[in-house]
């Protein structure tokens, strides 16, 4: 008898007779076989979500009469690095394929709000879908993932610049799209490939889909969690990778980013408690980049700090909560004056760092929004600090302090390039 089984329920001995591909394009020579190793088990589950088994042995070859030879062939070379890489983790800056630039921040800040609007409507959608028990919309989920990854390596500063766009009373949705935007920009930089980023970015959008199963009332207390409540909240990773386990089509490497992403380096994280290399190069961007976007944003309980400050903290957490070099790579990525920084220029007029300067950081683009007086500027005007002919009286300014948000009454969203919402 011919019965279909879900991978994940598969056991060695089992009989597979099909797959719910084709058997071109997989790794298996033969059609028809016994899985007797660990490796043809997992083959069988990256592959397939569902297979087909014969129940009655009698009806099967026994695996002695298959040719001889192994059941797989030779593991491809993968375009998703297993293991860290010291090049990438030493610390050091990295020239990287993707660090120039294709279009300019004007040019592609109006692809990238497009994009991202369809971003919102789709983890929205799947929110809902989540919180009423239907299963996660993967096609769309990957389709605009593909276009926001396009956008960050056509220009990174254009979706970064939309990250800043923040609302309290929708914390769990929009933060979970400026991850994605995050991890997609630090993909970037550390030179991942478009595989890579792609797989990144959708386990990114989707991390914290588990959070659909917590209470409201825990997820937006004001106060401290008791430990219960802190026992329940950590439930979503769980819940997520459960989630995500039971959609059809979501890879395991997007998953891991669910799964991964309150892990710690020094093995204080949840829920697996996994410390080290252990956690994996996605498991690890994911946490750096949650924990940023979560303090830089003002919650029922904290107000955001600033994200020179955020930055600052983060390089004292390395070792214990971050991977040294990686923290290290993050700080490069995002710039020693983050996009959305209120700093103070040495000729004393104020602005908001609107794009980082990958070659020269301590000079970034920027809005400038008060005159040297603290004087609300006529017009509001972008310069970069690497021209010196660009408006300011041909001088070089230097940044001699970084404000907070609100400093001045300055909202640093109102001086992005972007569209009013």
């Amino acid at each position: 008898m011919i019965e279909r089984i879900d991978t994940r329920h598969l056991r060695f001995g089992m009989h597979v007779v099909e797959l719910d591909r084709p058997w071109k394009g997989t790794r298996f020579l033969y059609q028809r076989f016994t899985i007797e190793t660990q490796e043809v088990l997992d083959e069988l589950r990256r592959v397939s979500d569902h297979v087909f088994i014969e129940t009655d042995s009698r009806l099967f070859p026994k695996p002695s009469k298959r040719p001889n030879g192994p059941l797989l062939a030779a593991e491809p070379k993968s375009t998703i690095r297993p293991a860290l890489s010291e090049h990438i983790l030493s610390g050091r800056p990295i020239e990287t394929r993707w660090h120039s630039e294709i279009t300019t921040l004007e040019e592609e800040i109006s692809g990238a709000e497009v994009v991202e609007s369809r971003a919102r409507e789709v983890l929205y959608d799947t929110l809902d879908d989540i919180r009423m028990g239907n299963s996660v919309r993967v096609a769309g989920t990957k389709e605009v993932v593909a276009e926001m990854a396009e956008s960050v390596i056509r220009n990174p500063d254009a979706m970064v610049v939309l990250s800043q766009l923040k609302n309290a009373d929708e914390y769990t949705a929009l933060h979970s799209l400026r991850v994605c935007i995050l991890a997609l920009t630090f993909g970037r930089h550390l030179d991942l490939s478009r595989e890579e980023l792609n797989l990144l970015g959708v386990g990114a959008l989707l991390h914290d889909v588990g959070k659909m199963k917590v209470p409201n009332d825990i997820l937006n207390k004001p106060g401290r969690l008791t430990d219960n409540e802190f026992e329940i909240m950590k439930s979503h990773v769980p819940e997520g990778v459960k989630i995500l386990g039971n959609a059809q089509g979501i890879p395991q490497q997007s998953i891991e980013v669910a799964a991964y992403h309150h892990e710690r380096y020094g093995g204080k994280g949840y829920a697996g408690g996994l410390s080290g290399d252990k956690i994996g190069l996605f498991g690890m961007i994911s946490g750096i980049v949650d924990c940023y976007d979560a303090i830089t944003s003002d919650r029922v309980y904290h107000a955001g700090m600033s994200p020179y400050e955020a930055l600052t903290k983060m390089y004292t957490w390395r070792h214990t909560d971050f991977h040294p070099g990686l923290i290290e790579q993050f700080i490069q990525c995002m710039g020693i004056y983050p996009v959305g920084s209120v700093v103070e220029l040495s000729d004393g007029r104020v602005g908001v760092v609107v794009a980082v300067n990958l070659r020269r950081r301590l000079k970034p683009r920027i809005a400038m929004v008060l005159d040297s007086n603290k004087k609300p500027l006529e017009k509001t005007m972008i310069v970069s600090l690497a021209d010196p002919e660009a408006g300011l009286d041909s001088e070089v300014a230097d940044i001699v302090h970084v404000l907070q948000p609100g400093d001045y009454g300055i909202d640093p969203t109102q001086y992005l390039p972007i569209s009013p919402v």
